[in-house]
């Protein structure tokens, strides 16, 4: 099923009026801090390494990011950690453990964190200090299999409650064999990440799948696609518990990298690689452009906070 969403300017900003948005900036490799509605702007951290994924835990009061690393070629990525308004960074993963980290998940009741590590074509997670870092799958090894898109690792979802993990692996760009998988969050007993049994396909042949985010409540996983259209550069949607079509419900991003969900205010918060921040009702309905051209976006996080 496919719907087309018109952009709208109608939504009323006393449905945009609470929470807080952390939003990733590559072009300038800053992290900044907004109201849903764009206003109150902050930039809270700079000096990031080309930041990519981000996580919030507002009851600790922290943030958590990923930084790409200084070249994609090397093995410099890294996470960092920092209050809510960017005091007390400091490094919780260092250089050398992982390569190029892409998108965060924070795992609040399992008190972990999970990131797909591309170009080091591993899906991992750690405790939230960076202690105990550890590989959950491994789709590749070596220089040979790292120039192969295929299998690039970018964006998780985890499901606690039925102790799954979901990743993307994306793919040439535009090049329609992006998927998505699943697994159980724990490797089967005798079993490694290379060679692990439970992996199974959920998706195949997307154009170019990007970031995930999971809606507990109603079970079902939502990405962007940063393809060509009409399938690519928009979000996607479909249940988890039974086989269905996805369904495309945002249209017309401009490159779409972060996802977020509001799931209790029923919105959606979208970023794409040129520039523009989008909030849209969970099904795409009244969706709208509040910012546009800052920069080059990536990782978008919403939090009560």
């Amino acid at each position: 099923m496919t719907t087309t969403r018109t952009i709208s300017s109608n939504v009323s900003q006393g449905t945009l009026a609470s929470g807080r948005l952390f939003l990733l900036e590559l072009s300038s490799n800053s992290i900044h801090s907004m109201n849903p509605d764009g206003s109150d702007r902050k930039t809270i951290v700079t000096d990031c390494r080309l930041p990519d994924g981000i996580a919030v835990d507002a009851d600790a009061g922290h943030i958590y990011w990923t930084n790409m690393g200084s070249s994609l070629s090397a093995n410099d990525g890294s996470i960092e950690r920092a209050d809510l308004d960017g005091s007390n960074r400091a490094v919780i993963v260092a250089q050398g453990v992982t390569h190029t980290p892409k998108q965060l998940q924070l795992d609040k009741d399992g008190a972990k964190l999970y990131w797909c590590d591309r170009e080091g074509m591993r899906v991992m997670r750690a405790n939230c200090d960076g202690s105990q870092v550890e590989t959950l799958v491994e789709s590749g090894r070596g220089d040979k299999d790292r120039h192969d898109q295929n299998k690039w690792c970018v964006g998780v979802a985890v499901d606690r409650k039925a102790g799954k993990l979901y990743w993307t692996q994306k793919g040439p760009d535009n090049g329609n064999h992006g998927r998505i998988f699943r697994a159980n969050l724990e490797i089967p007993n005798g079993e490694d990440p290379a060679t692990r049994s439970d992996i199974e396909v959920l998706f195949d042949h997307l154009p170019e799948p990007i970031d995930l985010e999971f809606d507990r409540a109603s079970r079902v996983l939502y990405w962007t696609d940063r393809g060509d259209p009409p399938r690519g550069n928009t979000v996607n949607r479909a249940p988890v518990d039974a086989t269905a079509t996805p369904e495309i419900v945002v249209t017309h991003l401009l490159e779409g990298i972060g996802i977020t969900l509001d799931v209790a205010g029923n919105r959606m918060f979208v970023t794409d690689l040129g520039g523009s921040v989008y909030s849209a009702q969970l099904d795409g309905s009244n969706l709208r452009n509040f910012l546009y051209a800052q920069g080059n976006l990536t990782g978008v996080a919403y939090a009560e906070v």
